[in-house]
C-alpha cells in the first residue's frame, strides 16, 4: 500500500510540468523561496552543472523556462536506517506502463541478415566486422557506449562481444540485449524503455528516470506510485527504510513528496 500524499503529489506535479513550460510557480523549497535572489544556488546545493533550474526568486515565486529538449523526470531516494557495509544490498527492475524517456536510441551488433532488418526500421547497426575494426581500443568503446543508449545483439554475435570489444560496455552499463527473430526492435526498445532499475551501492542515495515531461499528469502520477511502492518492497522494513522522495525535472527545482 502506498504511503504517498495523494495531494502533494498531484500538486507537486503539477507546478513541475508548469514550470517546464515557462510558467511561475511558488518556489517548492519554502526557506529558499522565502529569500529573493537571482537564481544562483546557495552553497548547500549539490553541485551541478547548471543552476537547478531555479531562476529568480521573486515574492517566492520562480519562473520556469521552457526548454529545446523533453526533460527527464527523476525520482530521488534518501534512504534511511541501512548501513550499506552490513547489511544485504537489494536490487530490482520494473516495468512501468508509461516509458519514462522519449526517443531512446539503439544500436543493433548483429549479423548481415538481423542488420538488414534492423535498418528497415531505422536502427543503426553494426557487423562483427566493424566490431573487429575496434580491435578493443578503449577510447573507441566508450565513445560508442555513450552514443546510444543501448545495444541490441544477434543470438549468435552475443557470446563473441566480449571478446570483439572487451568489458567496455557491460562497464558503461549497455551490455547488448539478445533479440529474437520474432521479436520488432521498437517493441523491444519500448519494452526496455519502460523498464526501470533500483540497485543500492555504496551510498543511501538512489535516483531513477521515471518520467518526462511530455507524459500526462495522470501517467506521472502512476509511474510515481508504482515506481514507491516497488521500491518498498524490496527493502528490509519497507517504507520505515524510506527517509525522503524528491521529485526533479531535468532543470527544475525539486519537490518533495515524501517526508
Amino acid at each position: 500500500m502506498s504511503k504517498l500524499d495523494r495531494d502533494l503529489l498531484a500538486r507537486s506535479i503539477e507546478d513541475l510540468l508548469a514550470f517546464s513550460q515557462g510558467k511561475e510557480i511558488t518556489h517548492p523549497d519554502a526557506k529558499r523561496g522565502a529569500i529573493d535572489n537571482d537564481g544562483t544556488p546557495p552553497l548547500t546545493d549539490p553541485p551541478t552543472k547548471h543552476k537547478l533550474g531555479a531562476g529568480a526568486i521573486k515574492d517566492g515565486k520562480v519562473k520556469g523556462k521552457k526548454r529545446n529538449f523533453v526533460e527527464t523526470i527523476e525520482l530521488q531516494i534518501a534512504l534511511k536506517g541501512y548501513d550499506p557495509s552490513k547489511d544485504k544490498r537489494f536490487a530490482g527492475t520494473f516495468k512501468l506502463p508509461t516509458v519514462p524517456k522519449a526517443g531512446l536510441k539503439y544500436c543493433l551488433l548483429g549479423t548481415e541478415k538481423d542488420c538488414e532488418r534492423a535498418k528497415a526500421e531505422g536502427i543503426d547497426t553494426m557487423t562483427e566486422a566493424d566490431l573487429a575494426k575496434m580491435k578493443k581500443d578503449k577510447k573507441l568503446v566508450k565513445k560508442l557506449a555513450g552514443k546510444y543508449d543501448g545495444f541490441f545483439s544477434s543470438p549468435t554475435l552475443i557470446k563473441k562481444i566480449p571478446r570483439l570489444l572487451g568489458p567496455g560496455l557491460n562497464r558503461a552499463g549497455k551490455f547488448p540485449t539478445v533479440i529474437g527473430a520474432s521479436e520488432t526492435f521498437q517493441s523491444k526498445i519500448d519494452e526496455l524503455g519502460a523498464t526501470i532499475k533500483f540497485q543500492m551501492k555504496k551510498v543511501l542515495c538512489l535516483n531513477v528516470a521515471i518520467a518526462n515531461v511530455g507524459n500526462s499528469a495522470e501517467e506521472i502520477e502512476v509511474n510515481v506510485i508504482l515506481s514507491a511502492n516497488f521500491l518498498a518492497s524490496l527493502l528490509k522494513k519497507n517504507w520505515q527504510n524510506i527517509g525522503t522522495l524528491y521529485l526533479k525535472s531535468t532543470m527544475g527545482p525539486r519537490f518533495q513528496i515524501y517526508f
